[in-house]
C-alpha cells in the first residue's frame, strides 16, 4: 500500500468499524481485537487482507458479511451487484485508481451519462462514501458487494491490458 493511500485505508476501516458497532453488528471488544490484527496486516503490505470487515467475518468469525449487506439493503436501500461476469467499459478501466480501490474496498464499475455506478463492501464507512463522491464528482448509484467480489474484480482488471495499449505478447 502506498503512503498516499495508507491514511485512506486506515480511516475507511476505522469508520467502518465504528459504524458496525453503532449498528450493533459487532461488539466493541471484538472491534478492538480486530483493529490490532489490522495494524499487523497493513504493516505486512497485503492489500487483499487489509480489511477490518474481513478480519471480523473470516478470521474472528464474529460477524457475517451477508448480515452487513442485508443491513445496508434494509436500512439504506442500497442495491447489490455481482461483478464476476461484469464487462467493464474502457473509459472506466482507464481511470481506475487501484490503490484507492483497495484502501476503500470500493470500485467504480460503470458510468451512464453523469451517474457513476460504484460497488463497495464498505458502504457503512462515511470516509469511503466521501472519498468517492469527491473523486468522481457527480451523482453516484451505490451498490453493495462482497470483499471477494471487490478483490476478484480488481485482480481481474489488473491482469487485463490497459485500454489503448497493445495486447501482451503470447508466451513462447
Amino acid at each position: 500500500m502506498s503512503k498516499e493511500h495508507r491514511p485512506l485505508l486506515m480511516r475507511s476501516n476505522r469508520l467502518l468499524g465504528a459504524q458496525l458497532v453503532e449498528h450493533n453488528l459487532v461488539k466493541i471488544e471484538d472491534l478492538e481485537n480486530a483493529n490490532e490484527k489490522l495494524i499487523e496486516v497493513v504493516a505486512s503490505d497485503q492489500p487483499r487482507q487489509s480489511t477490518i470487515l474481513g478480519i471480523l467475518a473470516y478470521d474472528m468469525k464474529v460477524l457475517r458479511e451477508d448480515d452487513v449487506l442485508h443491513h445496508i439493503v434494509e436500512t439504506d436501500g442500497v442495491g447489490l451487484v455481482d461483478l464476476r461476469d461484469y464487462e467493464v467499459p474502457d473509459d472506466v478501466k482507464k481511470n481506475i485508481d487501484f490503490g484507492a480501490c483497495w484502501a476503500t474496498w470500493t470500485v467504480p464499475f460503470d458510468k451512464e451519462e453523469e451517474f457513476s455506478f460504484v460497488a463497495t463492501a464498505y458502504y457503512l464507512s462515511p470516509a469511503v462514501r466521501m472519498h468517492w463522491e469527491k473523486t468522481l464528482g457527480g451523482p453516484i448509484l451505490w451498490f453493495g458487494t462482497t470483499l471477494e467480489g471487490i478483490a476478484d474484480y480488481l485482480e481481474r482488471l489488473a491482469a487485463e491490458p490497459t485500454p489503448g495499449s497493445a495486447p501482451a505478447a503470447p508466451a513462447k
